[in-house]
């Protein structure tokens, strides 16, 4: 199927690993020029090497800090650089602490409100101007789970919520510039990260990590736990010539285990 993405620009955020690599190397794969950011450096060169192998184009690693306005402004406007200008922009940066809500430090809501919402908020503001100049773009913002609460992760869940609500607004104040905004909230993918989410989560049952993992996957209709490429394969769709009337969705990626709130 023809996507229509040869020749586009893009910049996804939190790229050195996991469901961020994921997406870059997809784009990649499809003829999209992409920047990547992350903080560490030398895991941020390492995965832009392995891409670039793969796939034949050219991918920018540039590193970031976007838990500040300078840290996300500063990447948005060197990647537009050396890119030329700005199609799509994905918003996948942003980890936030595990714990019990009354043993979680002030820190540790202001780290997450920093990282992930104002990061996804002030990459998006600095990318409009130049998808304006294009005559439009696409945002997609990665909110985790958003259709109900996760154990231990009361800072991410707080800010997965508030980005869809910002994706929704920002999709109807943006769609007269032809900018469409829309929100990928995953369900348990397979990452690094949720390894550590599952550990914790065993850690505080008493537990084990198998355990909790076994018990999880027989609450999936889909029967296994997601992919980084699931996660993909639908950011792919979303910012293609294929879904062009697709504007203010939330989509889930679960395979069916939340329950609808």
């Amino acid at each position: 199927m023809e996507l229509g993405l040869s020749g586009k620009t893009a910049l996804v955020t939190g790229a050195s690993e996991g469901i961020g690599m994921a997406i870059a190397h997809q784009l990649a794969e499809e003829g999209v020029r992409v920047a990547i950011c992350a903080r560490t450096a030398s895991k941020l060169k390492e995965t832009a090497g392995e891409i670039a192998r793969a796939t034949g184009m050219d991918i920018v690693p540039i590193p970031a800090d976007l838990r500040s306005l300078a840290g996300c402004q500063g990447f948005v406007e060197q990647a537009a650089d050396q890119l030329g200008g700005i199609d799509i922009l994905v918003n996948n940066a942003g980890a936030s602490a595990f714990g019990a809500f009354v043993d979680l430090p002030d820190d540790a809501f202001v780290d997450a409100i920093n990282g992930k919402l104002l990061g996804y908020i002030r990459c998006a503001k600095a990318a409009i101007p130049h998808m304006q100049r294009r005559g439009g773009g696409v945002i997609i913002n990665i909110t985790g789970t958003t259709q109900q609460a996760v154990p231990l992760h009361t800072p991410g869940s707080a800010c997965n919520a508030a980005i869809r609500m910002f994706s929704k607004e920002l999709s109807m104040e943006l769609g007269p510039l032809n900018i469409r905004v829309n929100s990928i909230a995953p369900g348990r993918i397979q990452t690094a990260r949720a390894d550590r989410l599952l550990e914790a989560n065993a850690a505080a049952q008493g537990t084990s990590a198998d355990v909790i993992l076994s018990d999880l996957v027989k609450t999936i209709p889909s029967g296994r736990v997601g992919s980084i490429d699931d996660i993909a394969d639908a950011v792919l769709f979303l910012v293609s010539e294929r879904a062009t009337y697709v504007n203010g969705a939330a989509l889930v990626v679960d395979g069916s285990k939340s329950v609808v709130i």
